[in-house]
Formats: structure tokens, sequence, C-alpha cells
């Protein structure tokens, strides 16, 4: 029961459904009613090398769809979880010890803004991607589908990317942010030409690569392309090995590409050791800024001490850490998990220009309901992550649309410091707290929902979250609710099963104002804090 004068915050109502088939609850059993079963899975990434090549043997592969979750089934394993605390506030909760076992005792966790301050200067130094990248990659939801016989829509081919080009940049996506339009898998003849180049499957890429590339830089959009270090891509195409690192690079600068996704099956621990170095020099070489995205951590399990996340900053705008997502909320969840598990290791890794990649956006596919969504999309914005939608936006819902073009989500991803976002809090109710500092004197707050059965009261204060003293303005992302809080004010917010409260909350007055230096002493963070902006009121609340 809530208190009196308690302010309460709700989550949206969720009247929308999606497009198709229903969302995937993986129901628990009774007696565990608020946990999803997803995190008793195993992982399911999708491109160790070693099994890739077992799959494959040693023959020639032929073109099929493949099965890449299976395919790095086993190369990246859970690590140790950073955030277990089990103590909680009302409803069961106790604020004695709040946050001890998930953030120092000291005064909470701006720690992250000075480790991401102190390693952006090993960022790859190609002044691309200096925020998280947004567009569209058609992998998740059109997979290997070369049968454009059959499937002339769906199938990976010149029209489908023109028909996602043409609704990027005239549905309003494009002013958002969404301008990359990636190719993946699948779009290579079978045969390099008399050059030994690379070349696009005639009959499905009549014009080529480069009459892509003029389509979309026509529309203000950015073409990405898909490699592959080893001798043949995970579908079977022809791979970049070693010795065609720089025909490739070239190729791809030729065709006036602005992005590559470089993968790793049909290679080796060594091969990849080389071979994703000296593609970043190879690119970088060509004159052309081509944003490079490396698969190589994934192979290699993800963690320290087979993956060096320094190396990675200095060589790559972005890489892939884990397994492909699926179009399931299990997938969704199990990858989150996975990262938010490992924080204390990946989100010093990332800022401008470098950043960790949990894979695609599902929103708007099948497997996701709408609460689910939300979900997706603020934890991705919470882990600054890149924003890569895989979904047909020929038909995507309204419900859906709203979600992904929700221009505070993108705001608070987008933001400038390039801070990757924390768990901070994990609840026996089922109830998480996730925080990511942002410039402006804000910061950004997600109450995320583990339950399955009915919708939660949670009660809390923002001194019990360690904020400041002083007094804030939120802004709740997804019901358009402003209010203002004392740090010391109860309220409650309500989290839909599976689903999140999202807030931006900005500093509007404290006794004094909080410098860096304030908060790091002895070579550790002490807690948060906000940069020395002015108190303007931001553009969202006016």
């Amino acid at each position: 029961m809530t208190p009196p004068n308690v302010p309460v915050a709700t989550a949206p109502t969720t009247i929308d459904t999606p497009t198709a088939a229903s969302a995937n609850h993986n129901l628990p059993s009774p007696d565990n009613s608020f946990i999803t079963t997803a995190a008793k899975r195993n992982p399911l990434p999708r491109e160790m090398s070693a099994e890739v090549n077992t799959r494959h043997a040693v023959t020639t592969p032929t073109p099929v769809e493949p099965t890449r979750s299976a395919a790095r089934a086993a190369a990246v394993r859970s690590g140790p979880s950073s955030a277990s605390s089990k103590s909680e506030g009302t409803n069961g909760q106790d604020s004695s010890g709040f946050l001890s076992a998930v953030v120092p005792k000291h005064r909470m966790r701006l720690a992250v803004l000075t480790l991401a301050l102190s390693t952006a200067a090993f960022a790859l130094d190609n002044g691309l991607m200096r925020t998280p990248p947004m567009g569209w990659l058609a992998w998740e939801r059109f997979r290997c589908d070369i049968d454009c016989e059959h499937d002339l829509k769906n199938c990976i081919s010149e029209k489908l990317f023109i028909d996602m080009a043409d609704r990027l940049a005239e549905d309003g996506w494009r002013e958002l942010g969404y301008v990359y339009v990636n190719i993946d898998d699948c779009w290579a003849s079978m045969d390099r030409d008399k050059q030994g180049r690379l070349q696009a499957d005639p009959k499905r890429f009549p014009g080529g690569i480069p009459k892509l590339a003029r389509y979309m830089h026509d529309r203000g959009l950015k073409l990405g392309i898909y490699g592959d270090m080893g001798t043949h891509t995970c579908g079977g195409y022809p791979g970049t090995p070693l010795d065609k690192i720089d025909i490739d690079a070239q190729t791809f600068a030729d065709w006036e590409v602005d992005m590559l996704k470089f993968d790793g099956c049909y290679s080796n621990a060594a091969e990849q050791e080389q071979g994703y170095p000296r593609m970043s020099k190879a690119l970088n070489a060509t004159g052309r800024p081509i944003a490079y995205s490396c698969s190589w951590p994934a192979y290699q399990g993800g963690l320290p001490p087979k993956v060096n996340y320094t190396q990675l900053g200095e060589i790559c705008n972005l890489w892939r850490n884990y397994g492909d997502i699926e179009d399931s909320w299990g997938s969704v969840l199990q990858i989150a998990d996975w990262f938010f598990d490992n924080q204390e290791i990946l989100a010093p890794a990332a800022g401008p220009g470098k950043w960790n990649d949990p894979d695609m956006l599902v929103v708007g596919d099948f497997g996701l309901s709408m609460e689910q969504s939300r979900s997706q999309m603020a934890l991705w914005a919470i882990m600054a992550a890149p924003l890569f939608m895989s979904n047909d936006l020929r038909t995507i819902s309204s419900g859906a649309r709203a979600i992904l073009q929700n221009k505070m989500v993108i705001r608070i991803n987008q933001d400038p410091l390039g801070i990757q976002g924390r768990r901070i809090l994990k609840e026996k109710s089922g109830i998480e707290v996730y925080w990511r500092p942002l410039s402006g004197n804000a910061s950004a707050l997600v109450f995320f929902s583990r339950r399955t059965d009915m919708p939660y009261r949670y009660q809390t204060s923002l001194t019990k979250l360690k904020y400041p003293t002083g007094n804030y303005m939120m802004y709740n992302v997804f019901t358009d609710e402003t209010t203002t809080l004392k740090d010391s004010t109860e309220f409650v917010v309500s989290v839909n099963p599976t689903g999140v409260v999202m807030w931006h909350l900005w500093y509007i007055n404290a006794p004094a104002r909080l410098g860096l230096r304030q908060f790091y002493a002895g070579g550790k963070l002490q807690g948060p804090a906000y940069d020395r902006h002015d108190n303007d009121i931001p553009p969202s609340f006016l």
C-alpha cells in the first residue's frame, strides 16, 4: 500500500500489440514467479571460429542460411556478477546497506565518468562515431534469404536496401539519427573478379555496391557492408583472409562504403590477432573515412585475458562482444544480463568513437511485446549501445515505431559524454535499477521488472539511490510526465511485468556545485558528480 502523499509514477498502458506473433513471455514456475527463465539458459553466441570451422568442415561451403547463433555457441561464457545485492526498500525492502553489494559504500557511481574520460584518448583516430551509431541492419530480420525468384520483397538484394533507405529518408528516421543502411552476409558473388576483387551478386545487385552507395548518399544516408576475415563468410561467401585485406579495404573505399562490419568465421585466433588490426590500418590507408566494426572479441569469449579492450579501442569504432541476438525476449534478456554482469570490465572500455555492441534492436519484429520492446530500447540506451534496427520498416507497427523514434530515449543514447551506464541495484522483488550519467547536470534512471505476474509498485527515493542533496526535474520518457523531486522525497514507480519505467533527471539546484575532483580520491571513484554546466532548462522540458 502506498503511504499518503507519495507521488506515483506509472508505466505506459499496454494497449498496443506487436505486428505479428504474440510475445514470448518465458513464464517461469509458480514458486519463482518474478524471475524469467532466460538467465538459466546457456548463451547462444554466434561465431566461435573453431566450431564454425568444424561445422563447415574443410570443403568450400555453399551459400545457405547459416545458424550463426549456434556457430559461436561456446565462445562466450557468463562472467561473475558485479551486482548481487538482495536488499530491498519498502514493499519488502530494507533500506540499510541499500547498494552495498552493487557499488562502493562511498556515494555512488559517477566514477564511470572519469574512467571513460581517461580512456577516450585511445579511441580509433578516424573521427567517426563519436556517439553510438544508429541505423538499420539486415541480418536478424532477413538473414540469408537469397531466393529472389520466389521472395523478391524480402531477399538480400538491391531492392531490399533501396526500400529501407526510402523508409529511413521519408518516414522521419533519418532526422532522428538513423542514417546507416547496413548490408550483412550473403551479398557477394561466389567468385572474385579478374583483378581479385570482391563483387556483388550480379543478379541480386545488378547496379553493384557503388550504385547503392550513391543512392544512400543522395538521401543523406550512409552505406555499411559486411566482410569476414576468414577464407569464407559465415554464410559461405568469399571472405577476406590476410592476403586479401589490402585489396578489399581499397575496394570498399572505391565503392564509397561508409562502414565495414568484419566477422571472423573460417579463421583461427592467430589469424584474427593479425587480421583485425591489419584491416584497421588498411581502411585508414585508403583515405576514406570508413567506420570499423570488429567481431573479434565475440570469437575470444568476450572477456580478458583473451580480449584486450585497450587494443580494441585503438583499432575499432565498435565491436561485438557476445552472440547474435534472436527475435525473442529470452535472447534480449540474456544479452543484457551478460553485459551488465560484466559491466566493471565492459563499461570503462566504451566511449566516444569506441562502443560495446550488444547487437541489433528487434523492436518491430515478432518476438517482443510492447513492454519488452520498451525494455530493450531503454536498456540499450543506458548501455550507450549502437542502435541498429533489424526489422521491416515497410510494415512496422505504430507502437514499435513510437518506441524506436522516442526522442528522449535517443537523446539519452546519444549523450556526448558517451559513458556506458550500469546496473546499480537488484532487488528480491525482481526489480532492478540502472543508471547512466549524462551531460548538462543530467542522468537517466531505468526501473526494470523481471516479474511476469503483475505490475509492481516499487518505492524508493533519490537519496536511497545515492543522489546528491538537491532538487531534480524528472521527465518520464515513455509517458511524457514531468515533475520535480527533492532527493529525500519518497516516490513509487509502478513497473509492468518485463517492462520499464525510464526517467531523465536534471539536477536543478544544490547547496554546492560539484566537480570531478571531489569524486576521485585515492585512485577510486567516490560517487555521483555532475559536470559544470549552467542550470539552463534542457530543451526537452520546454
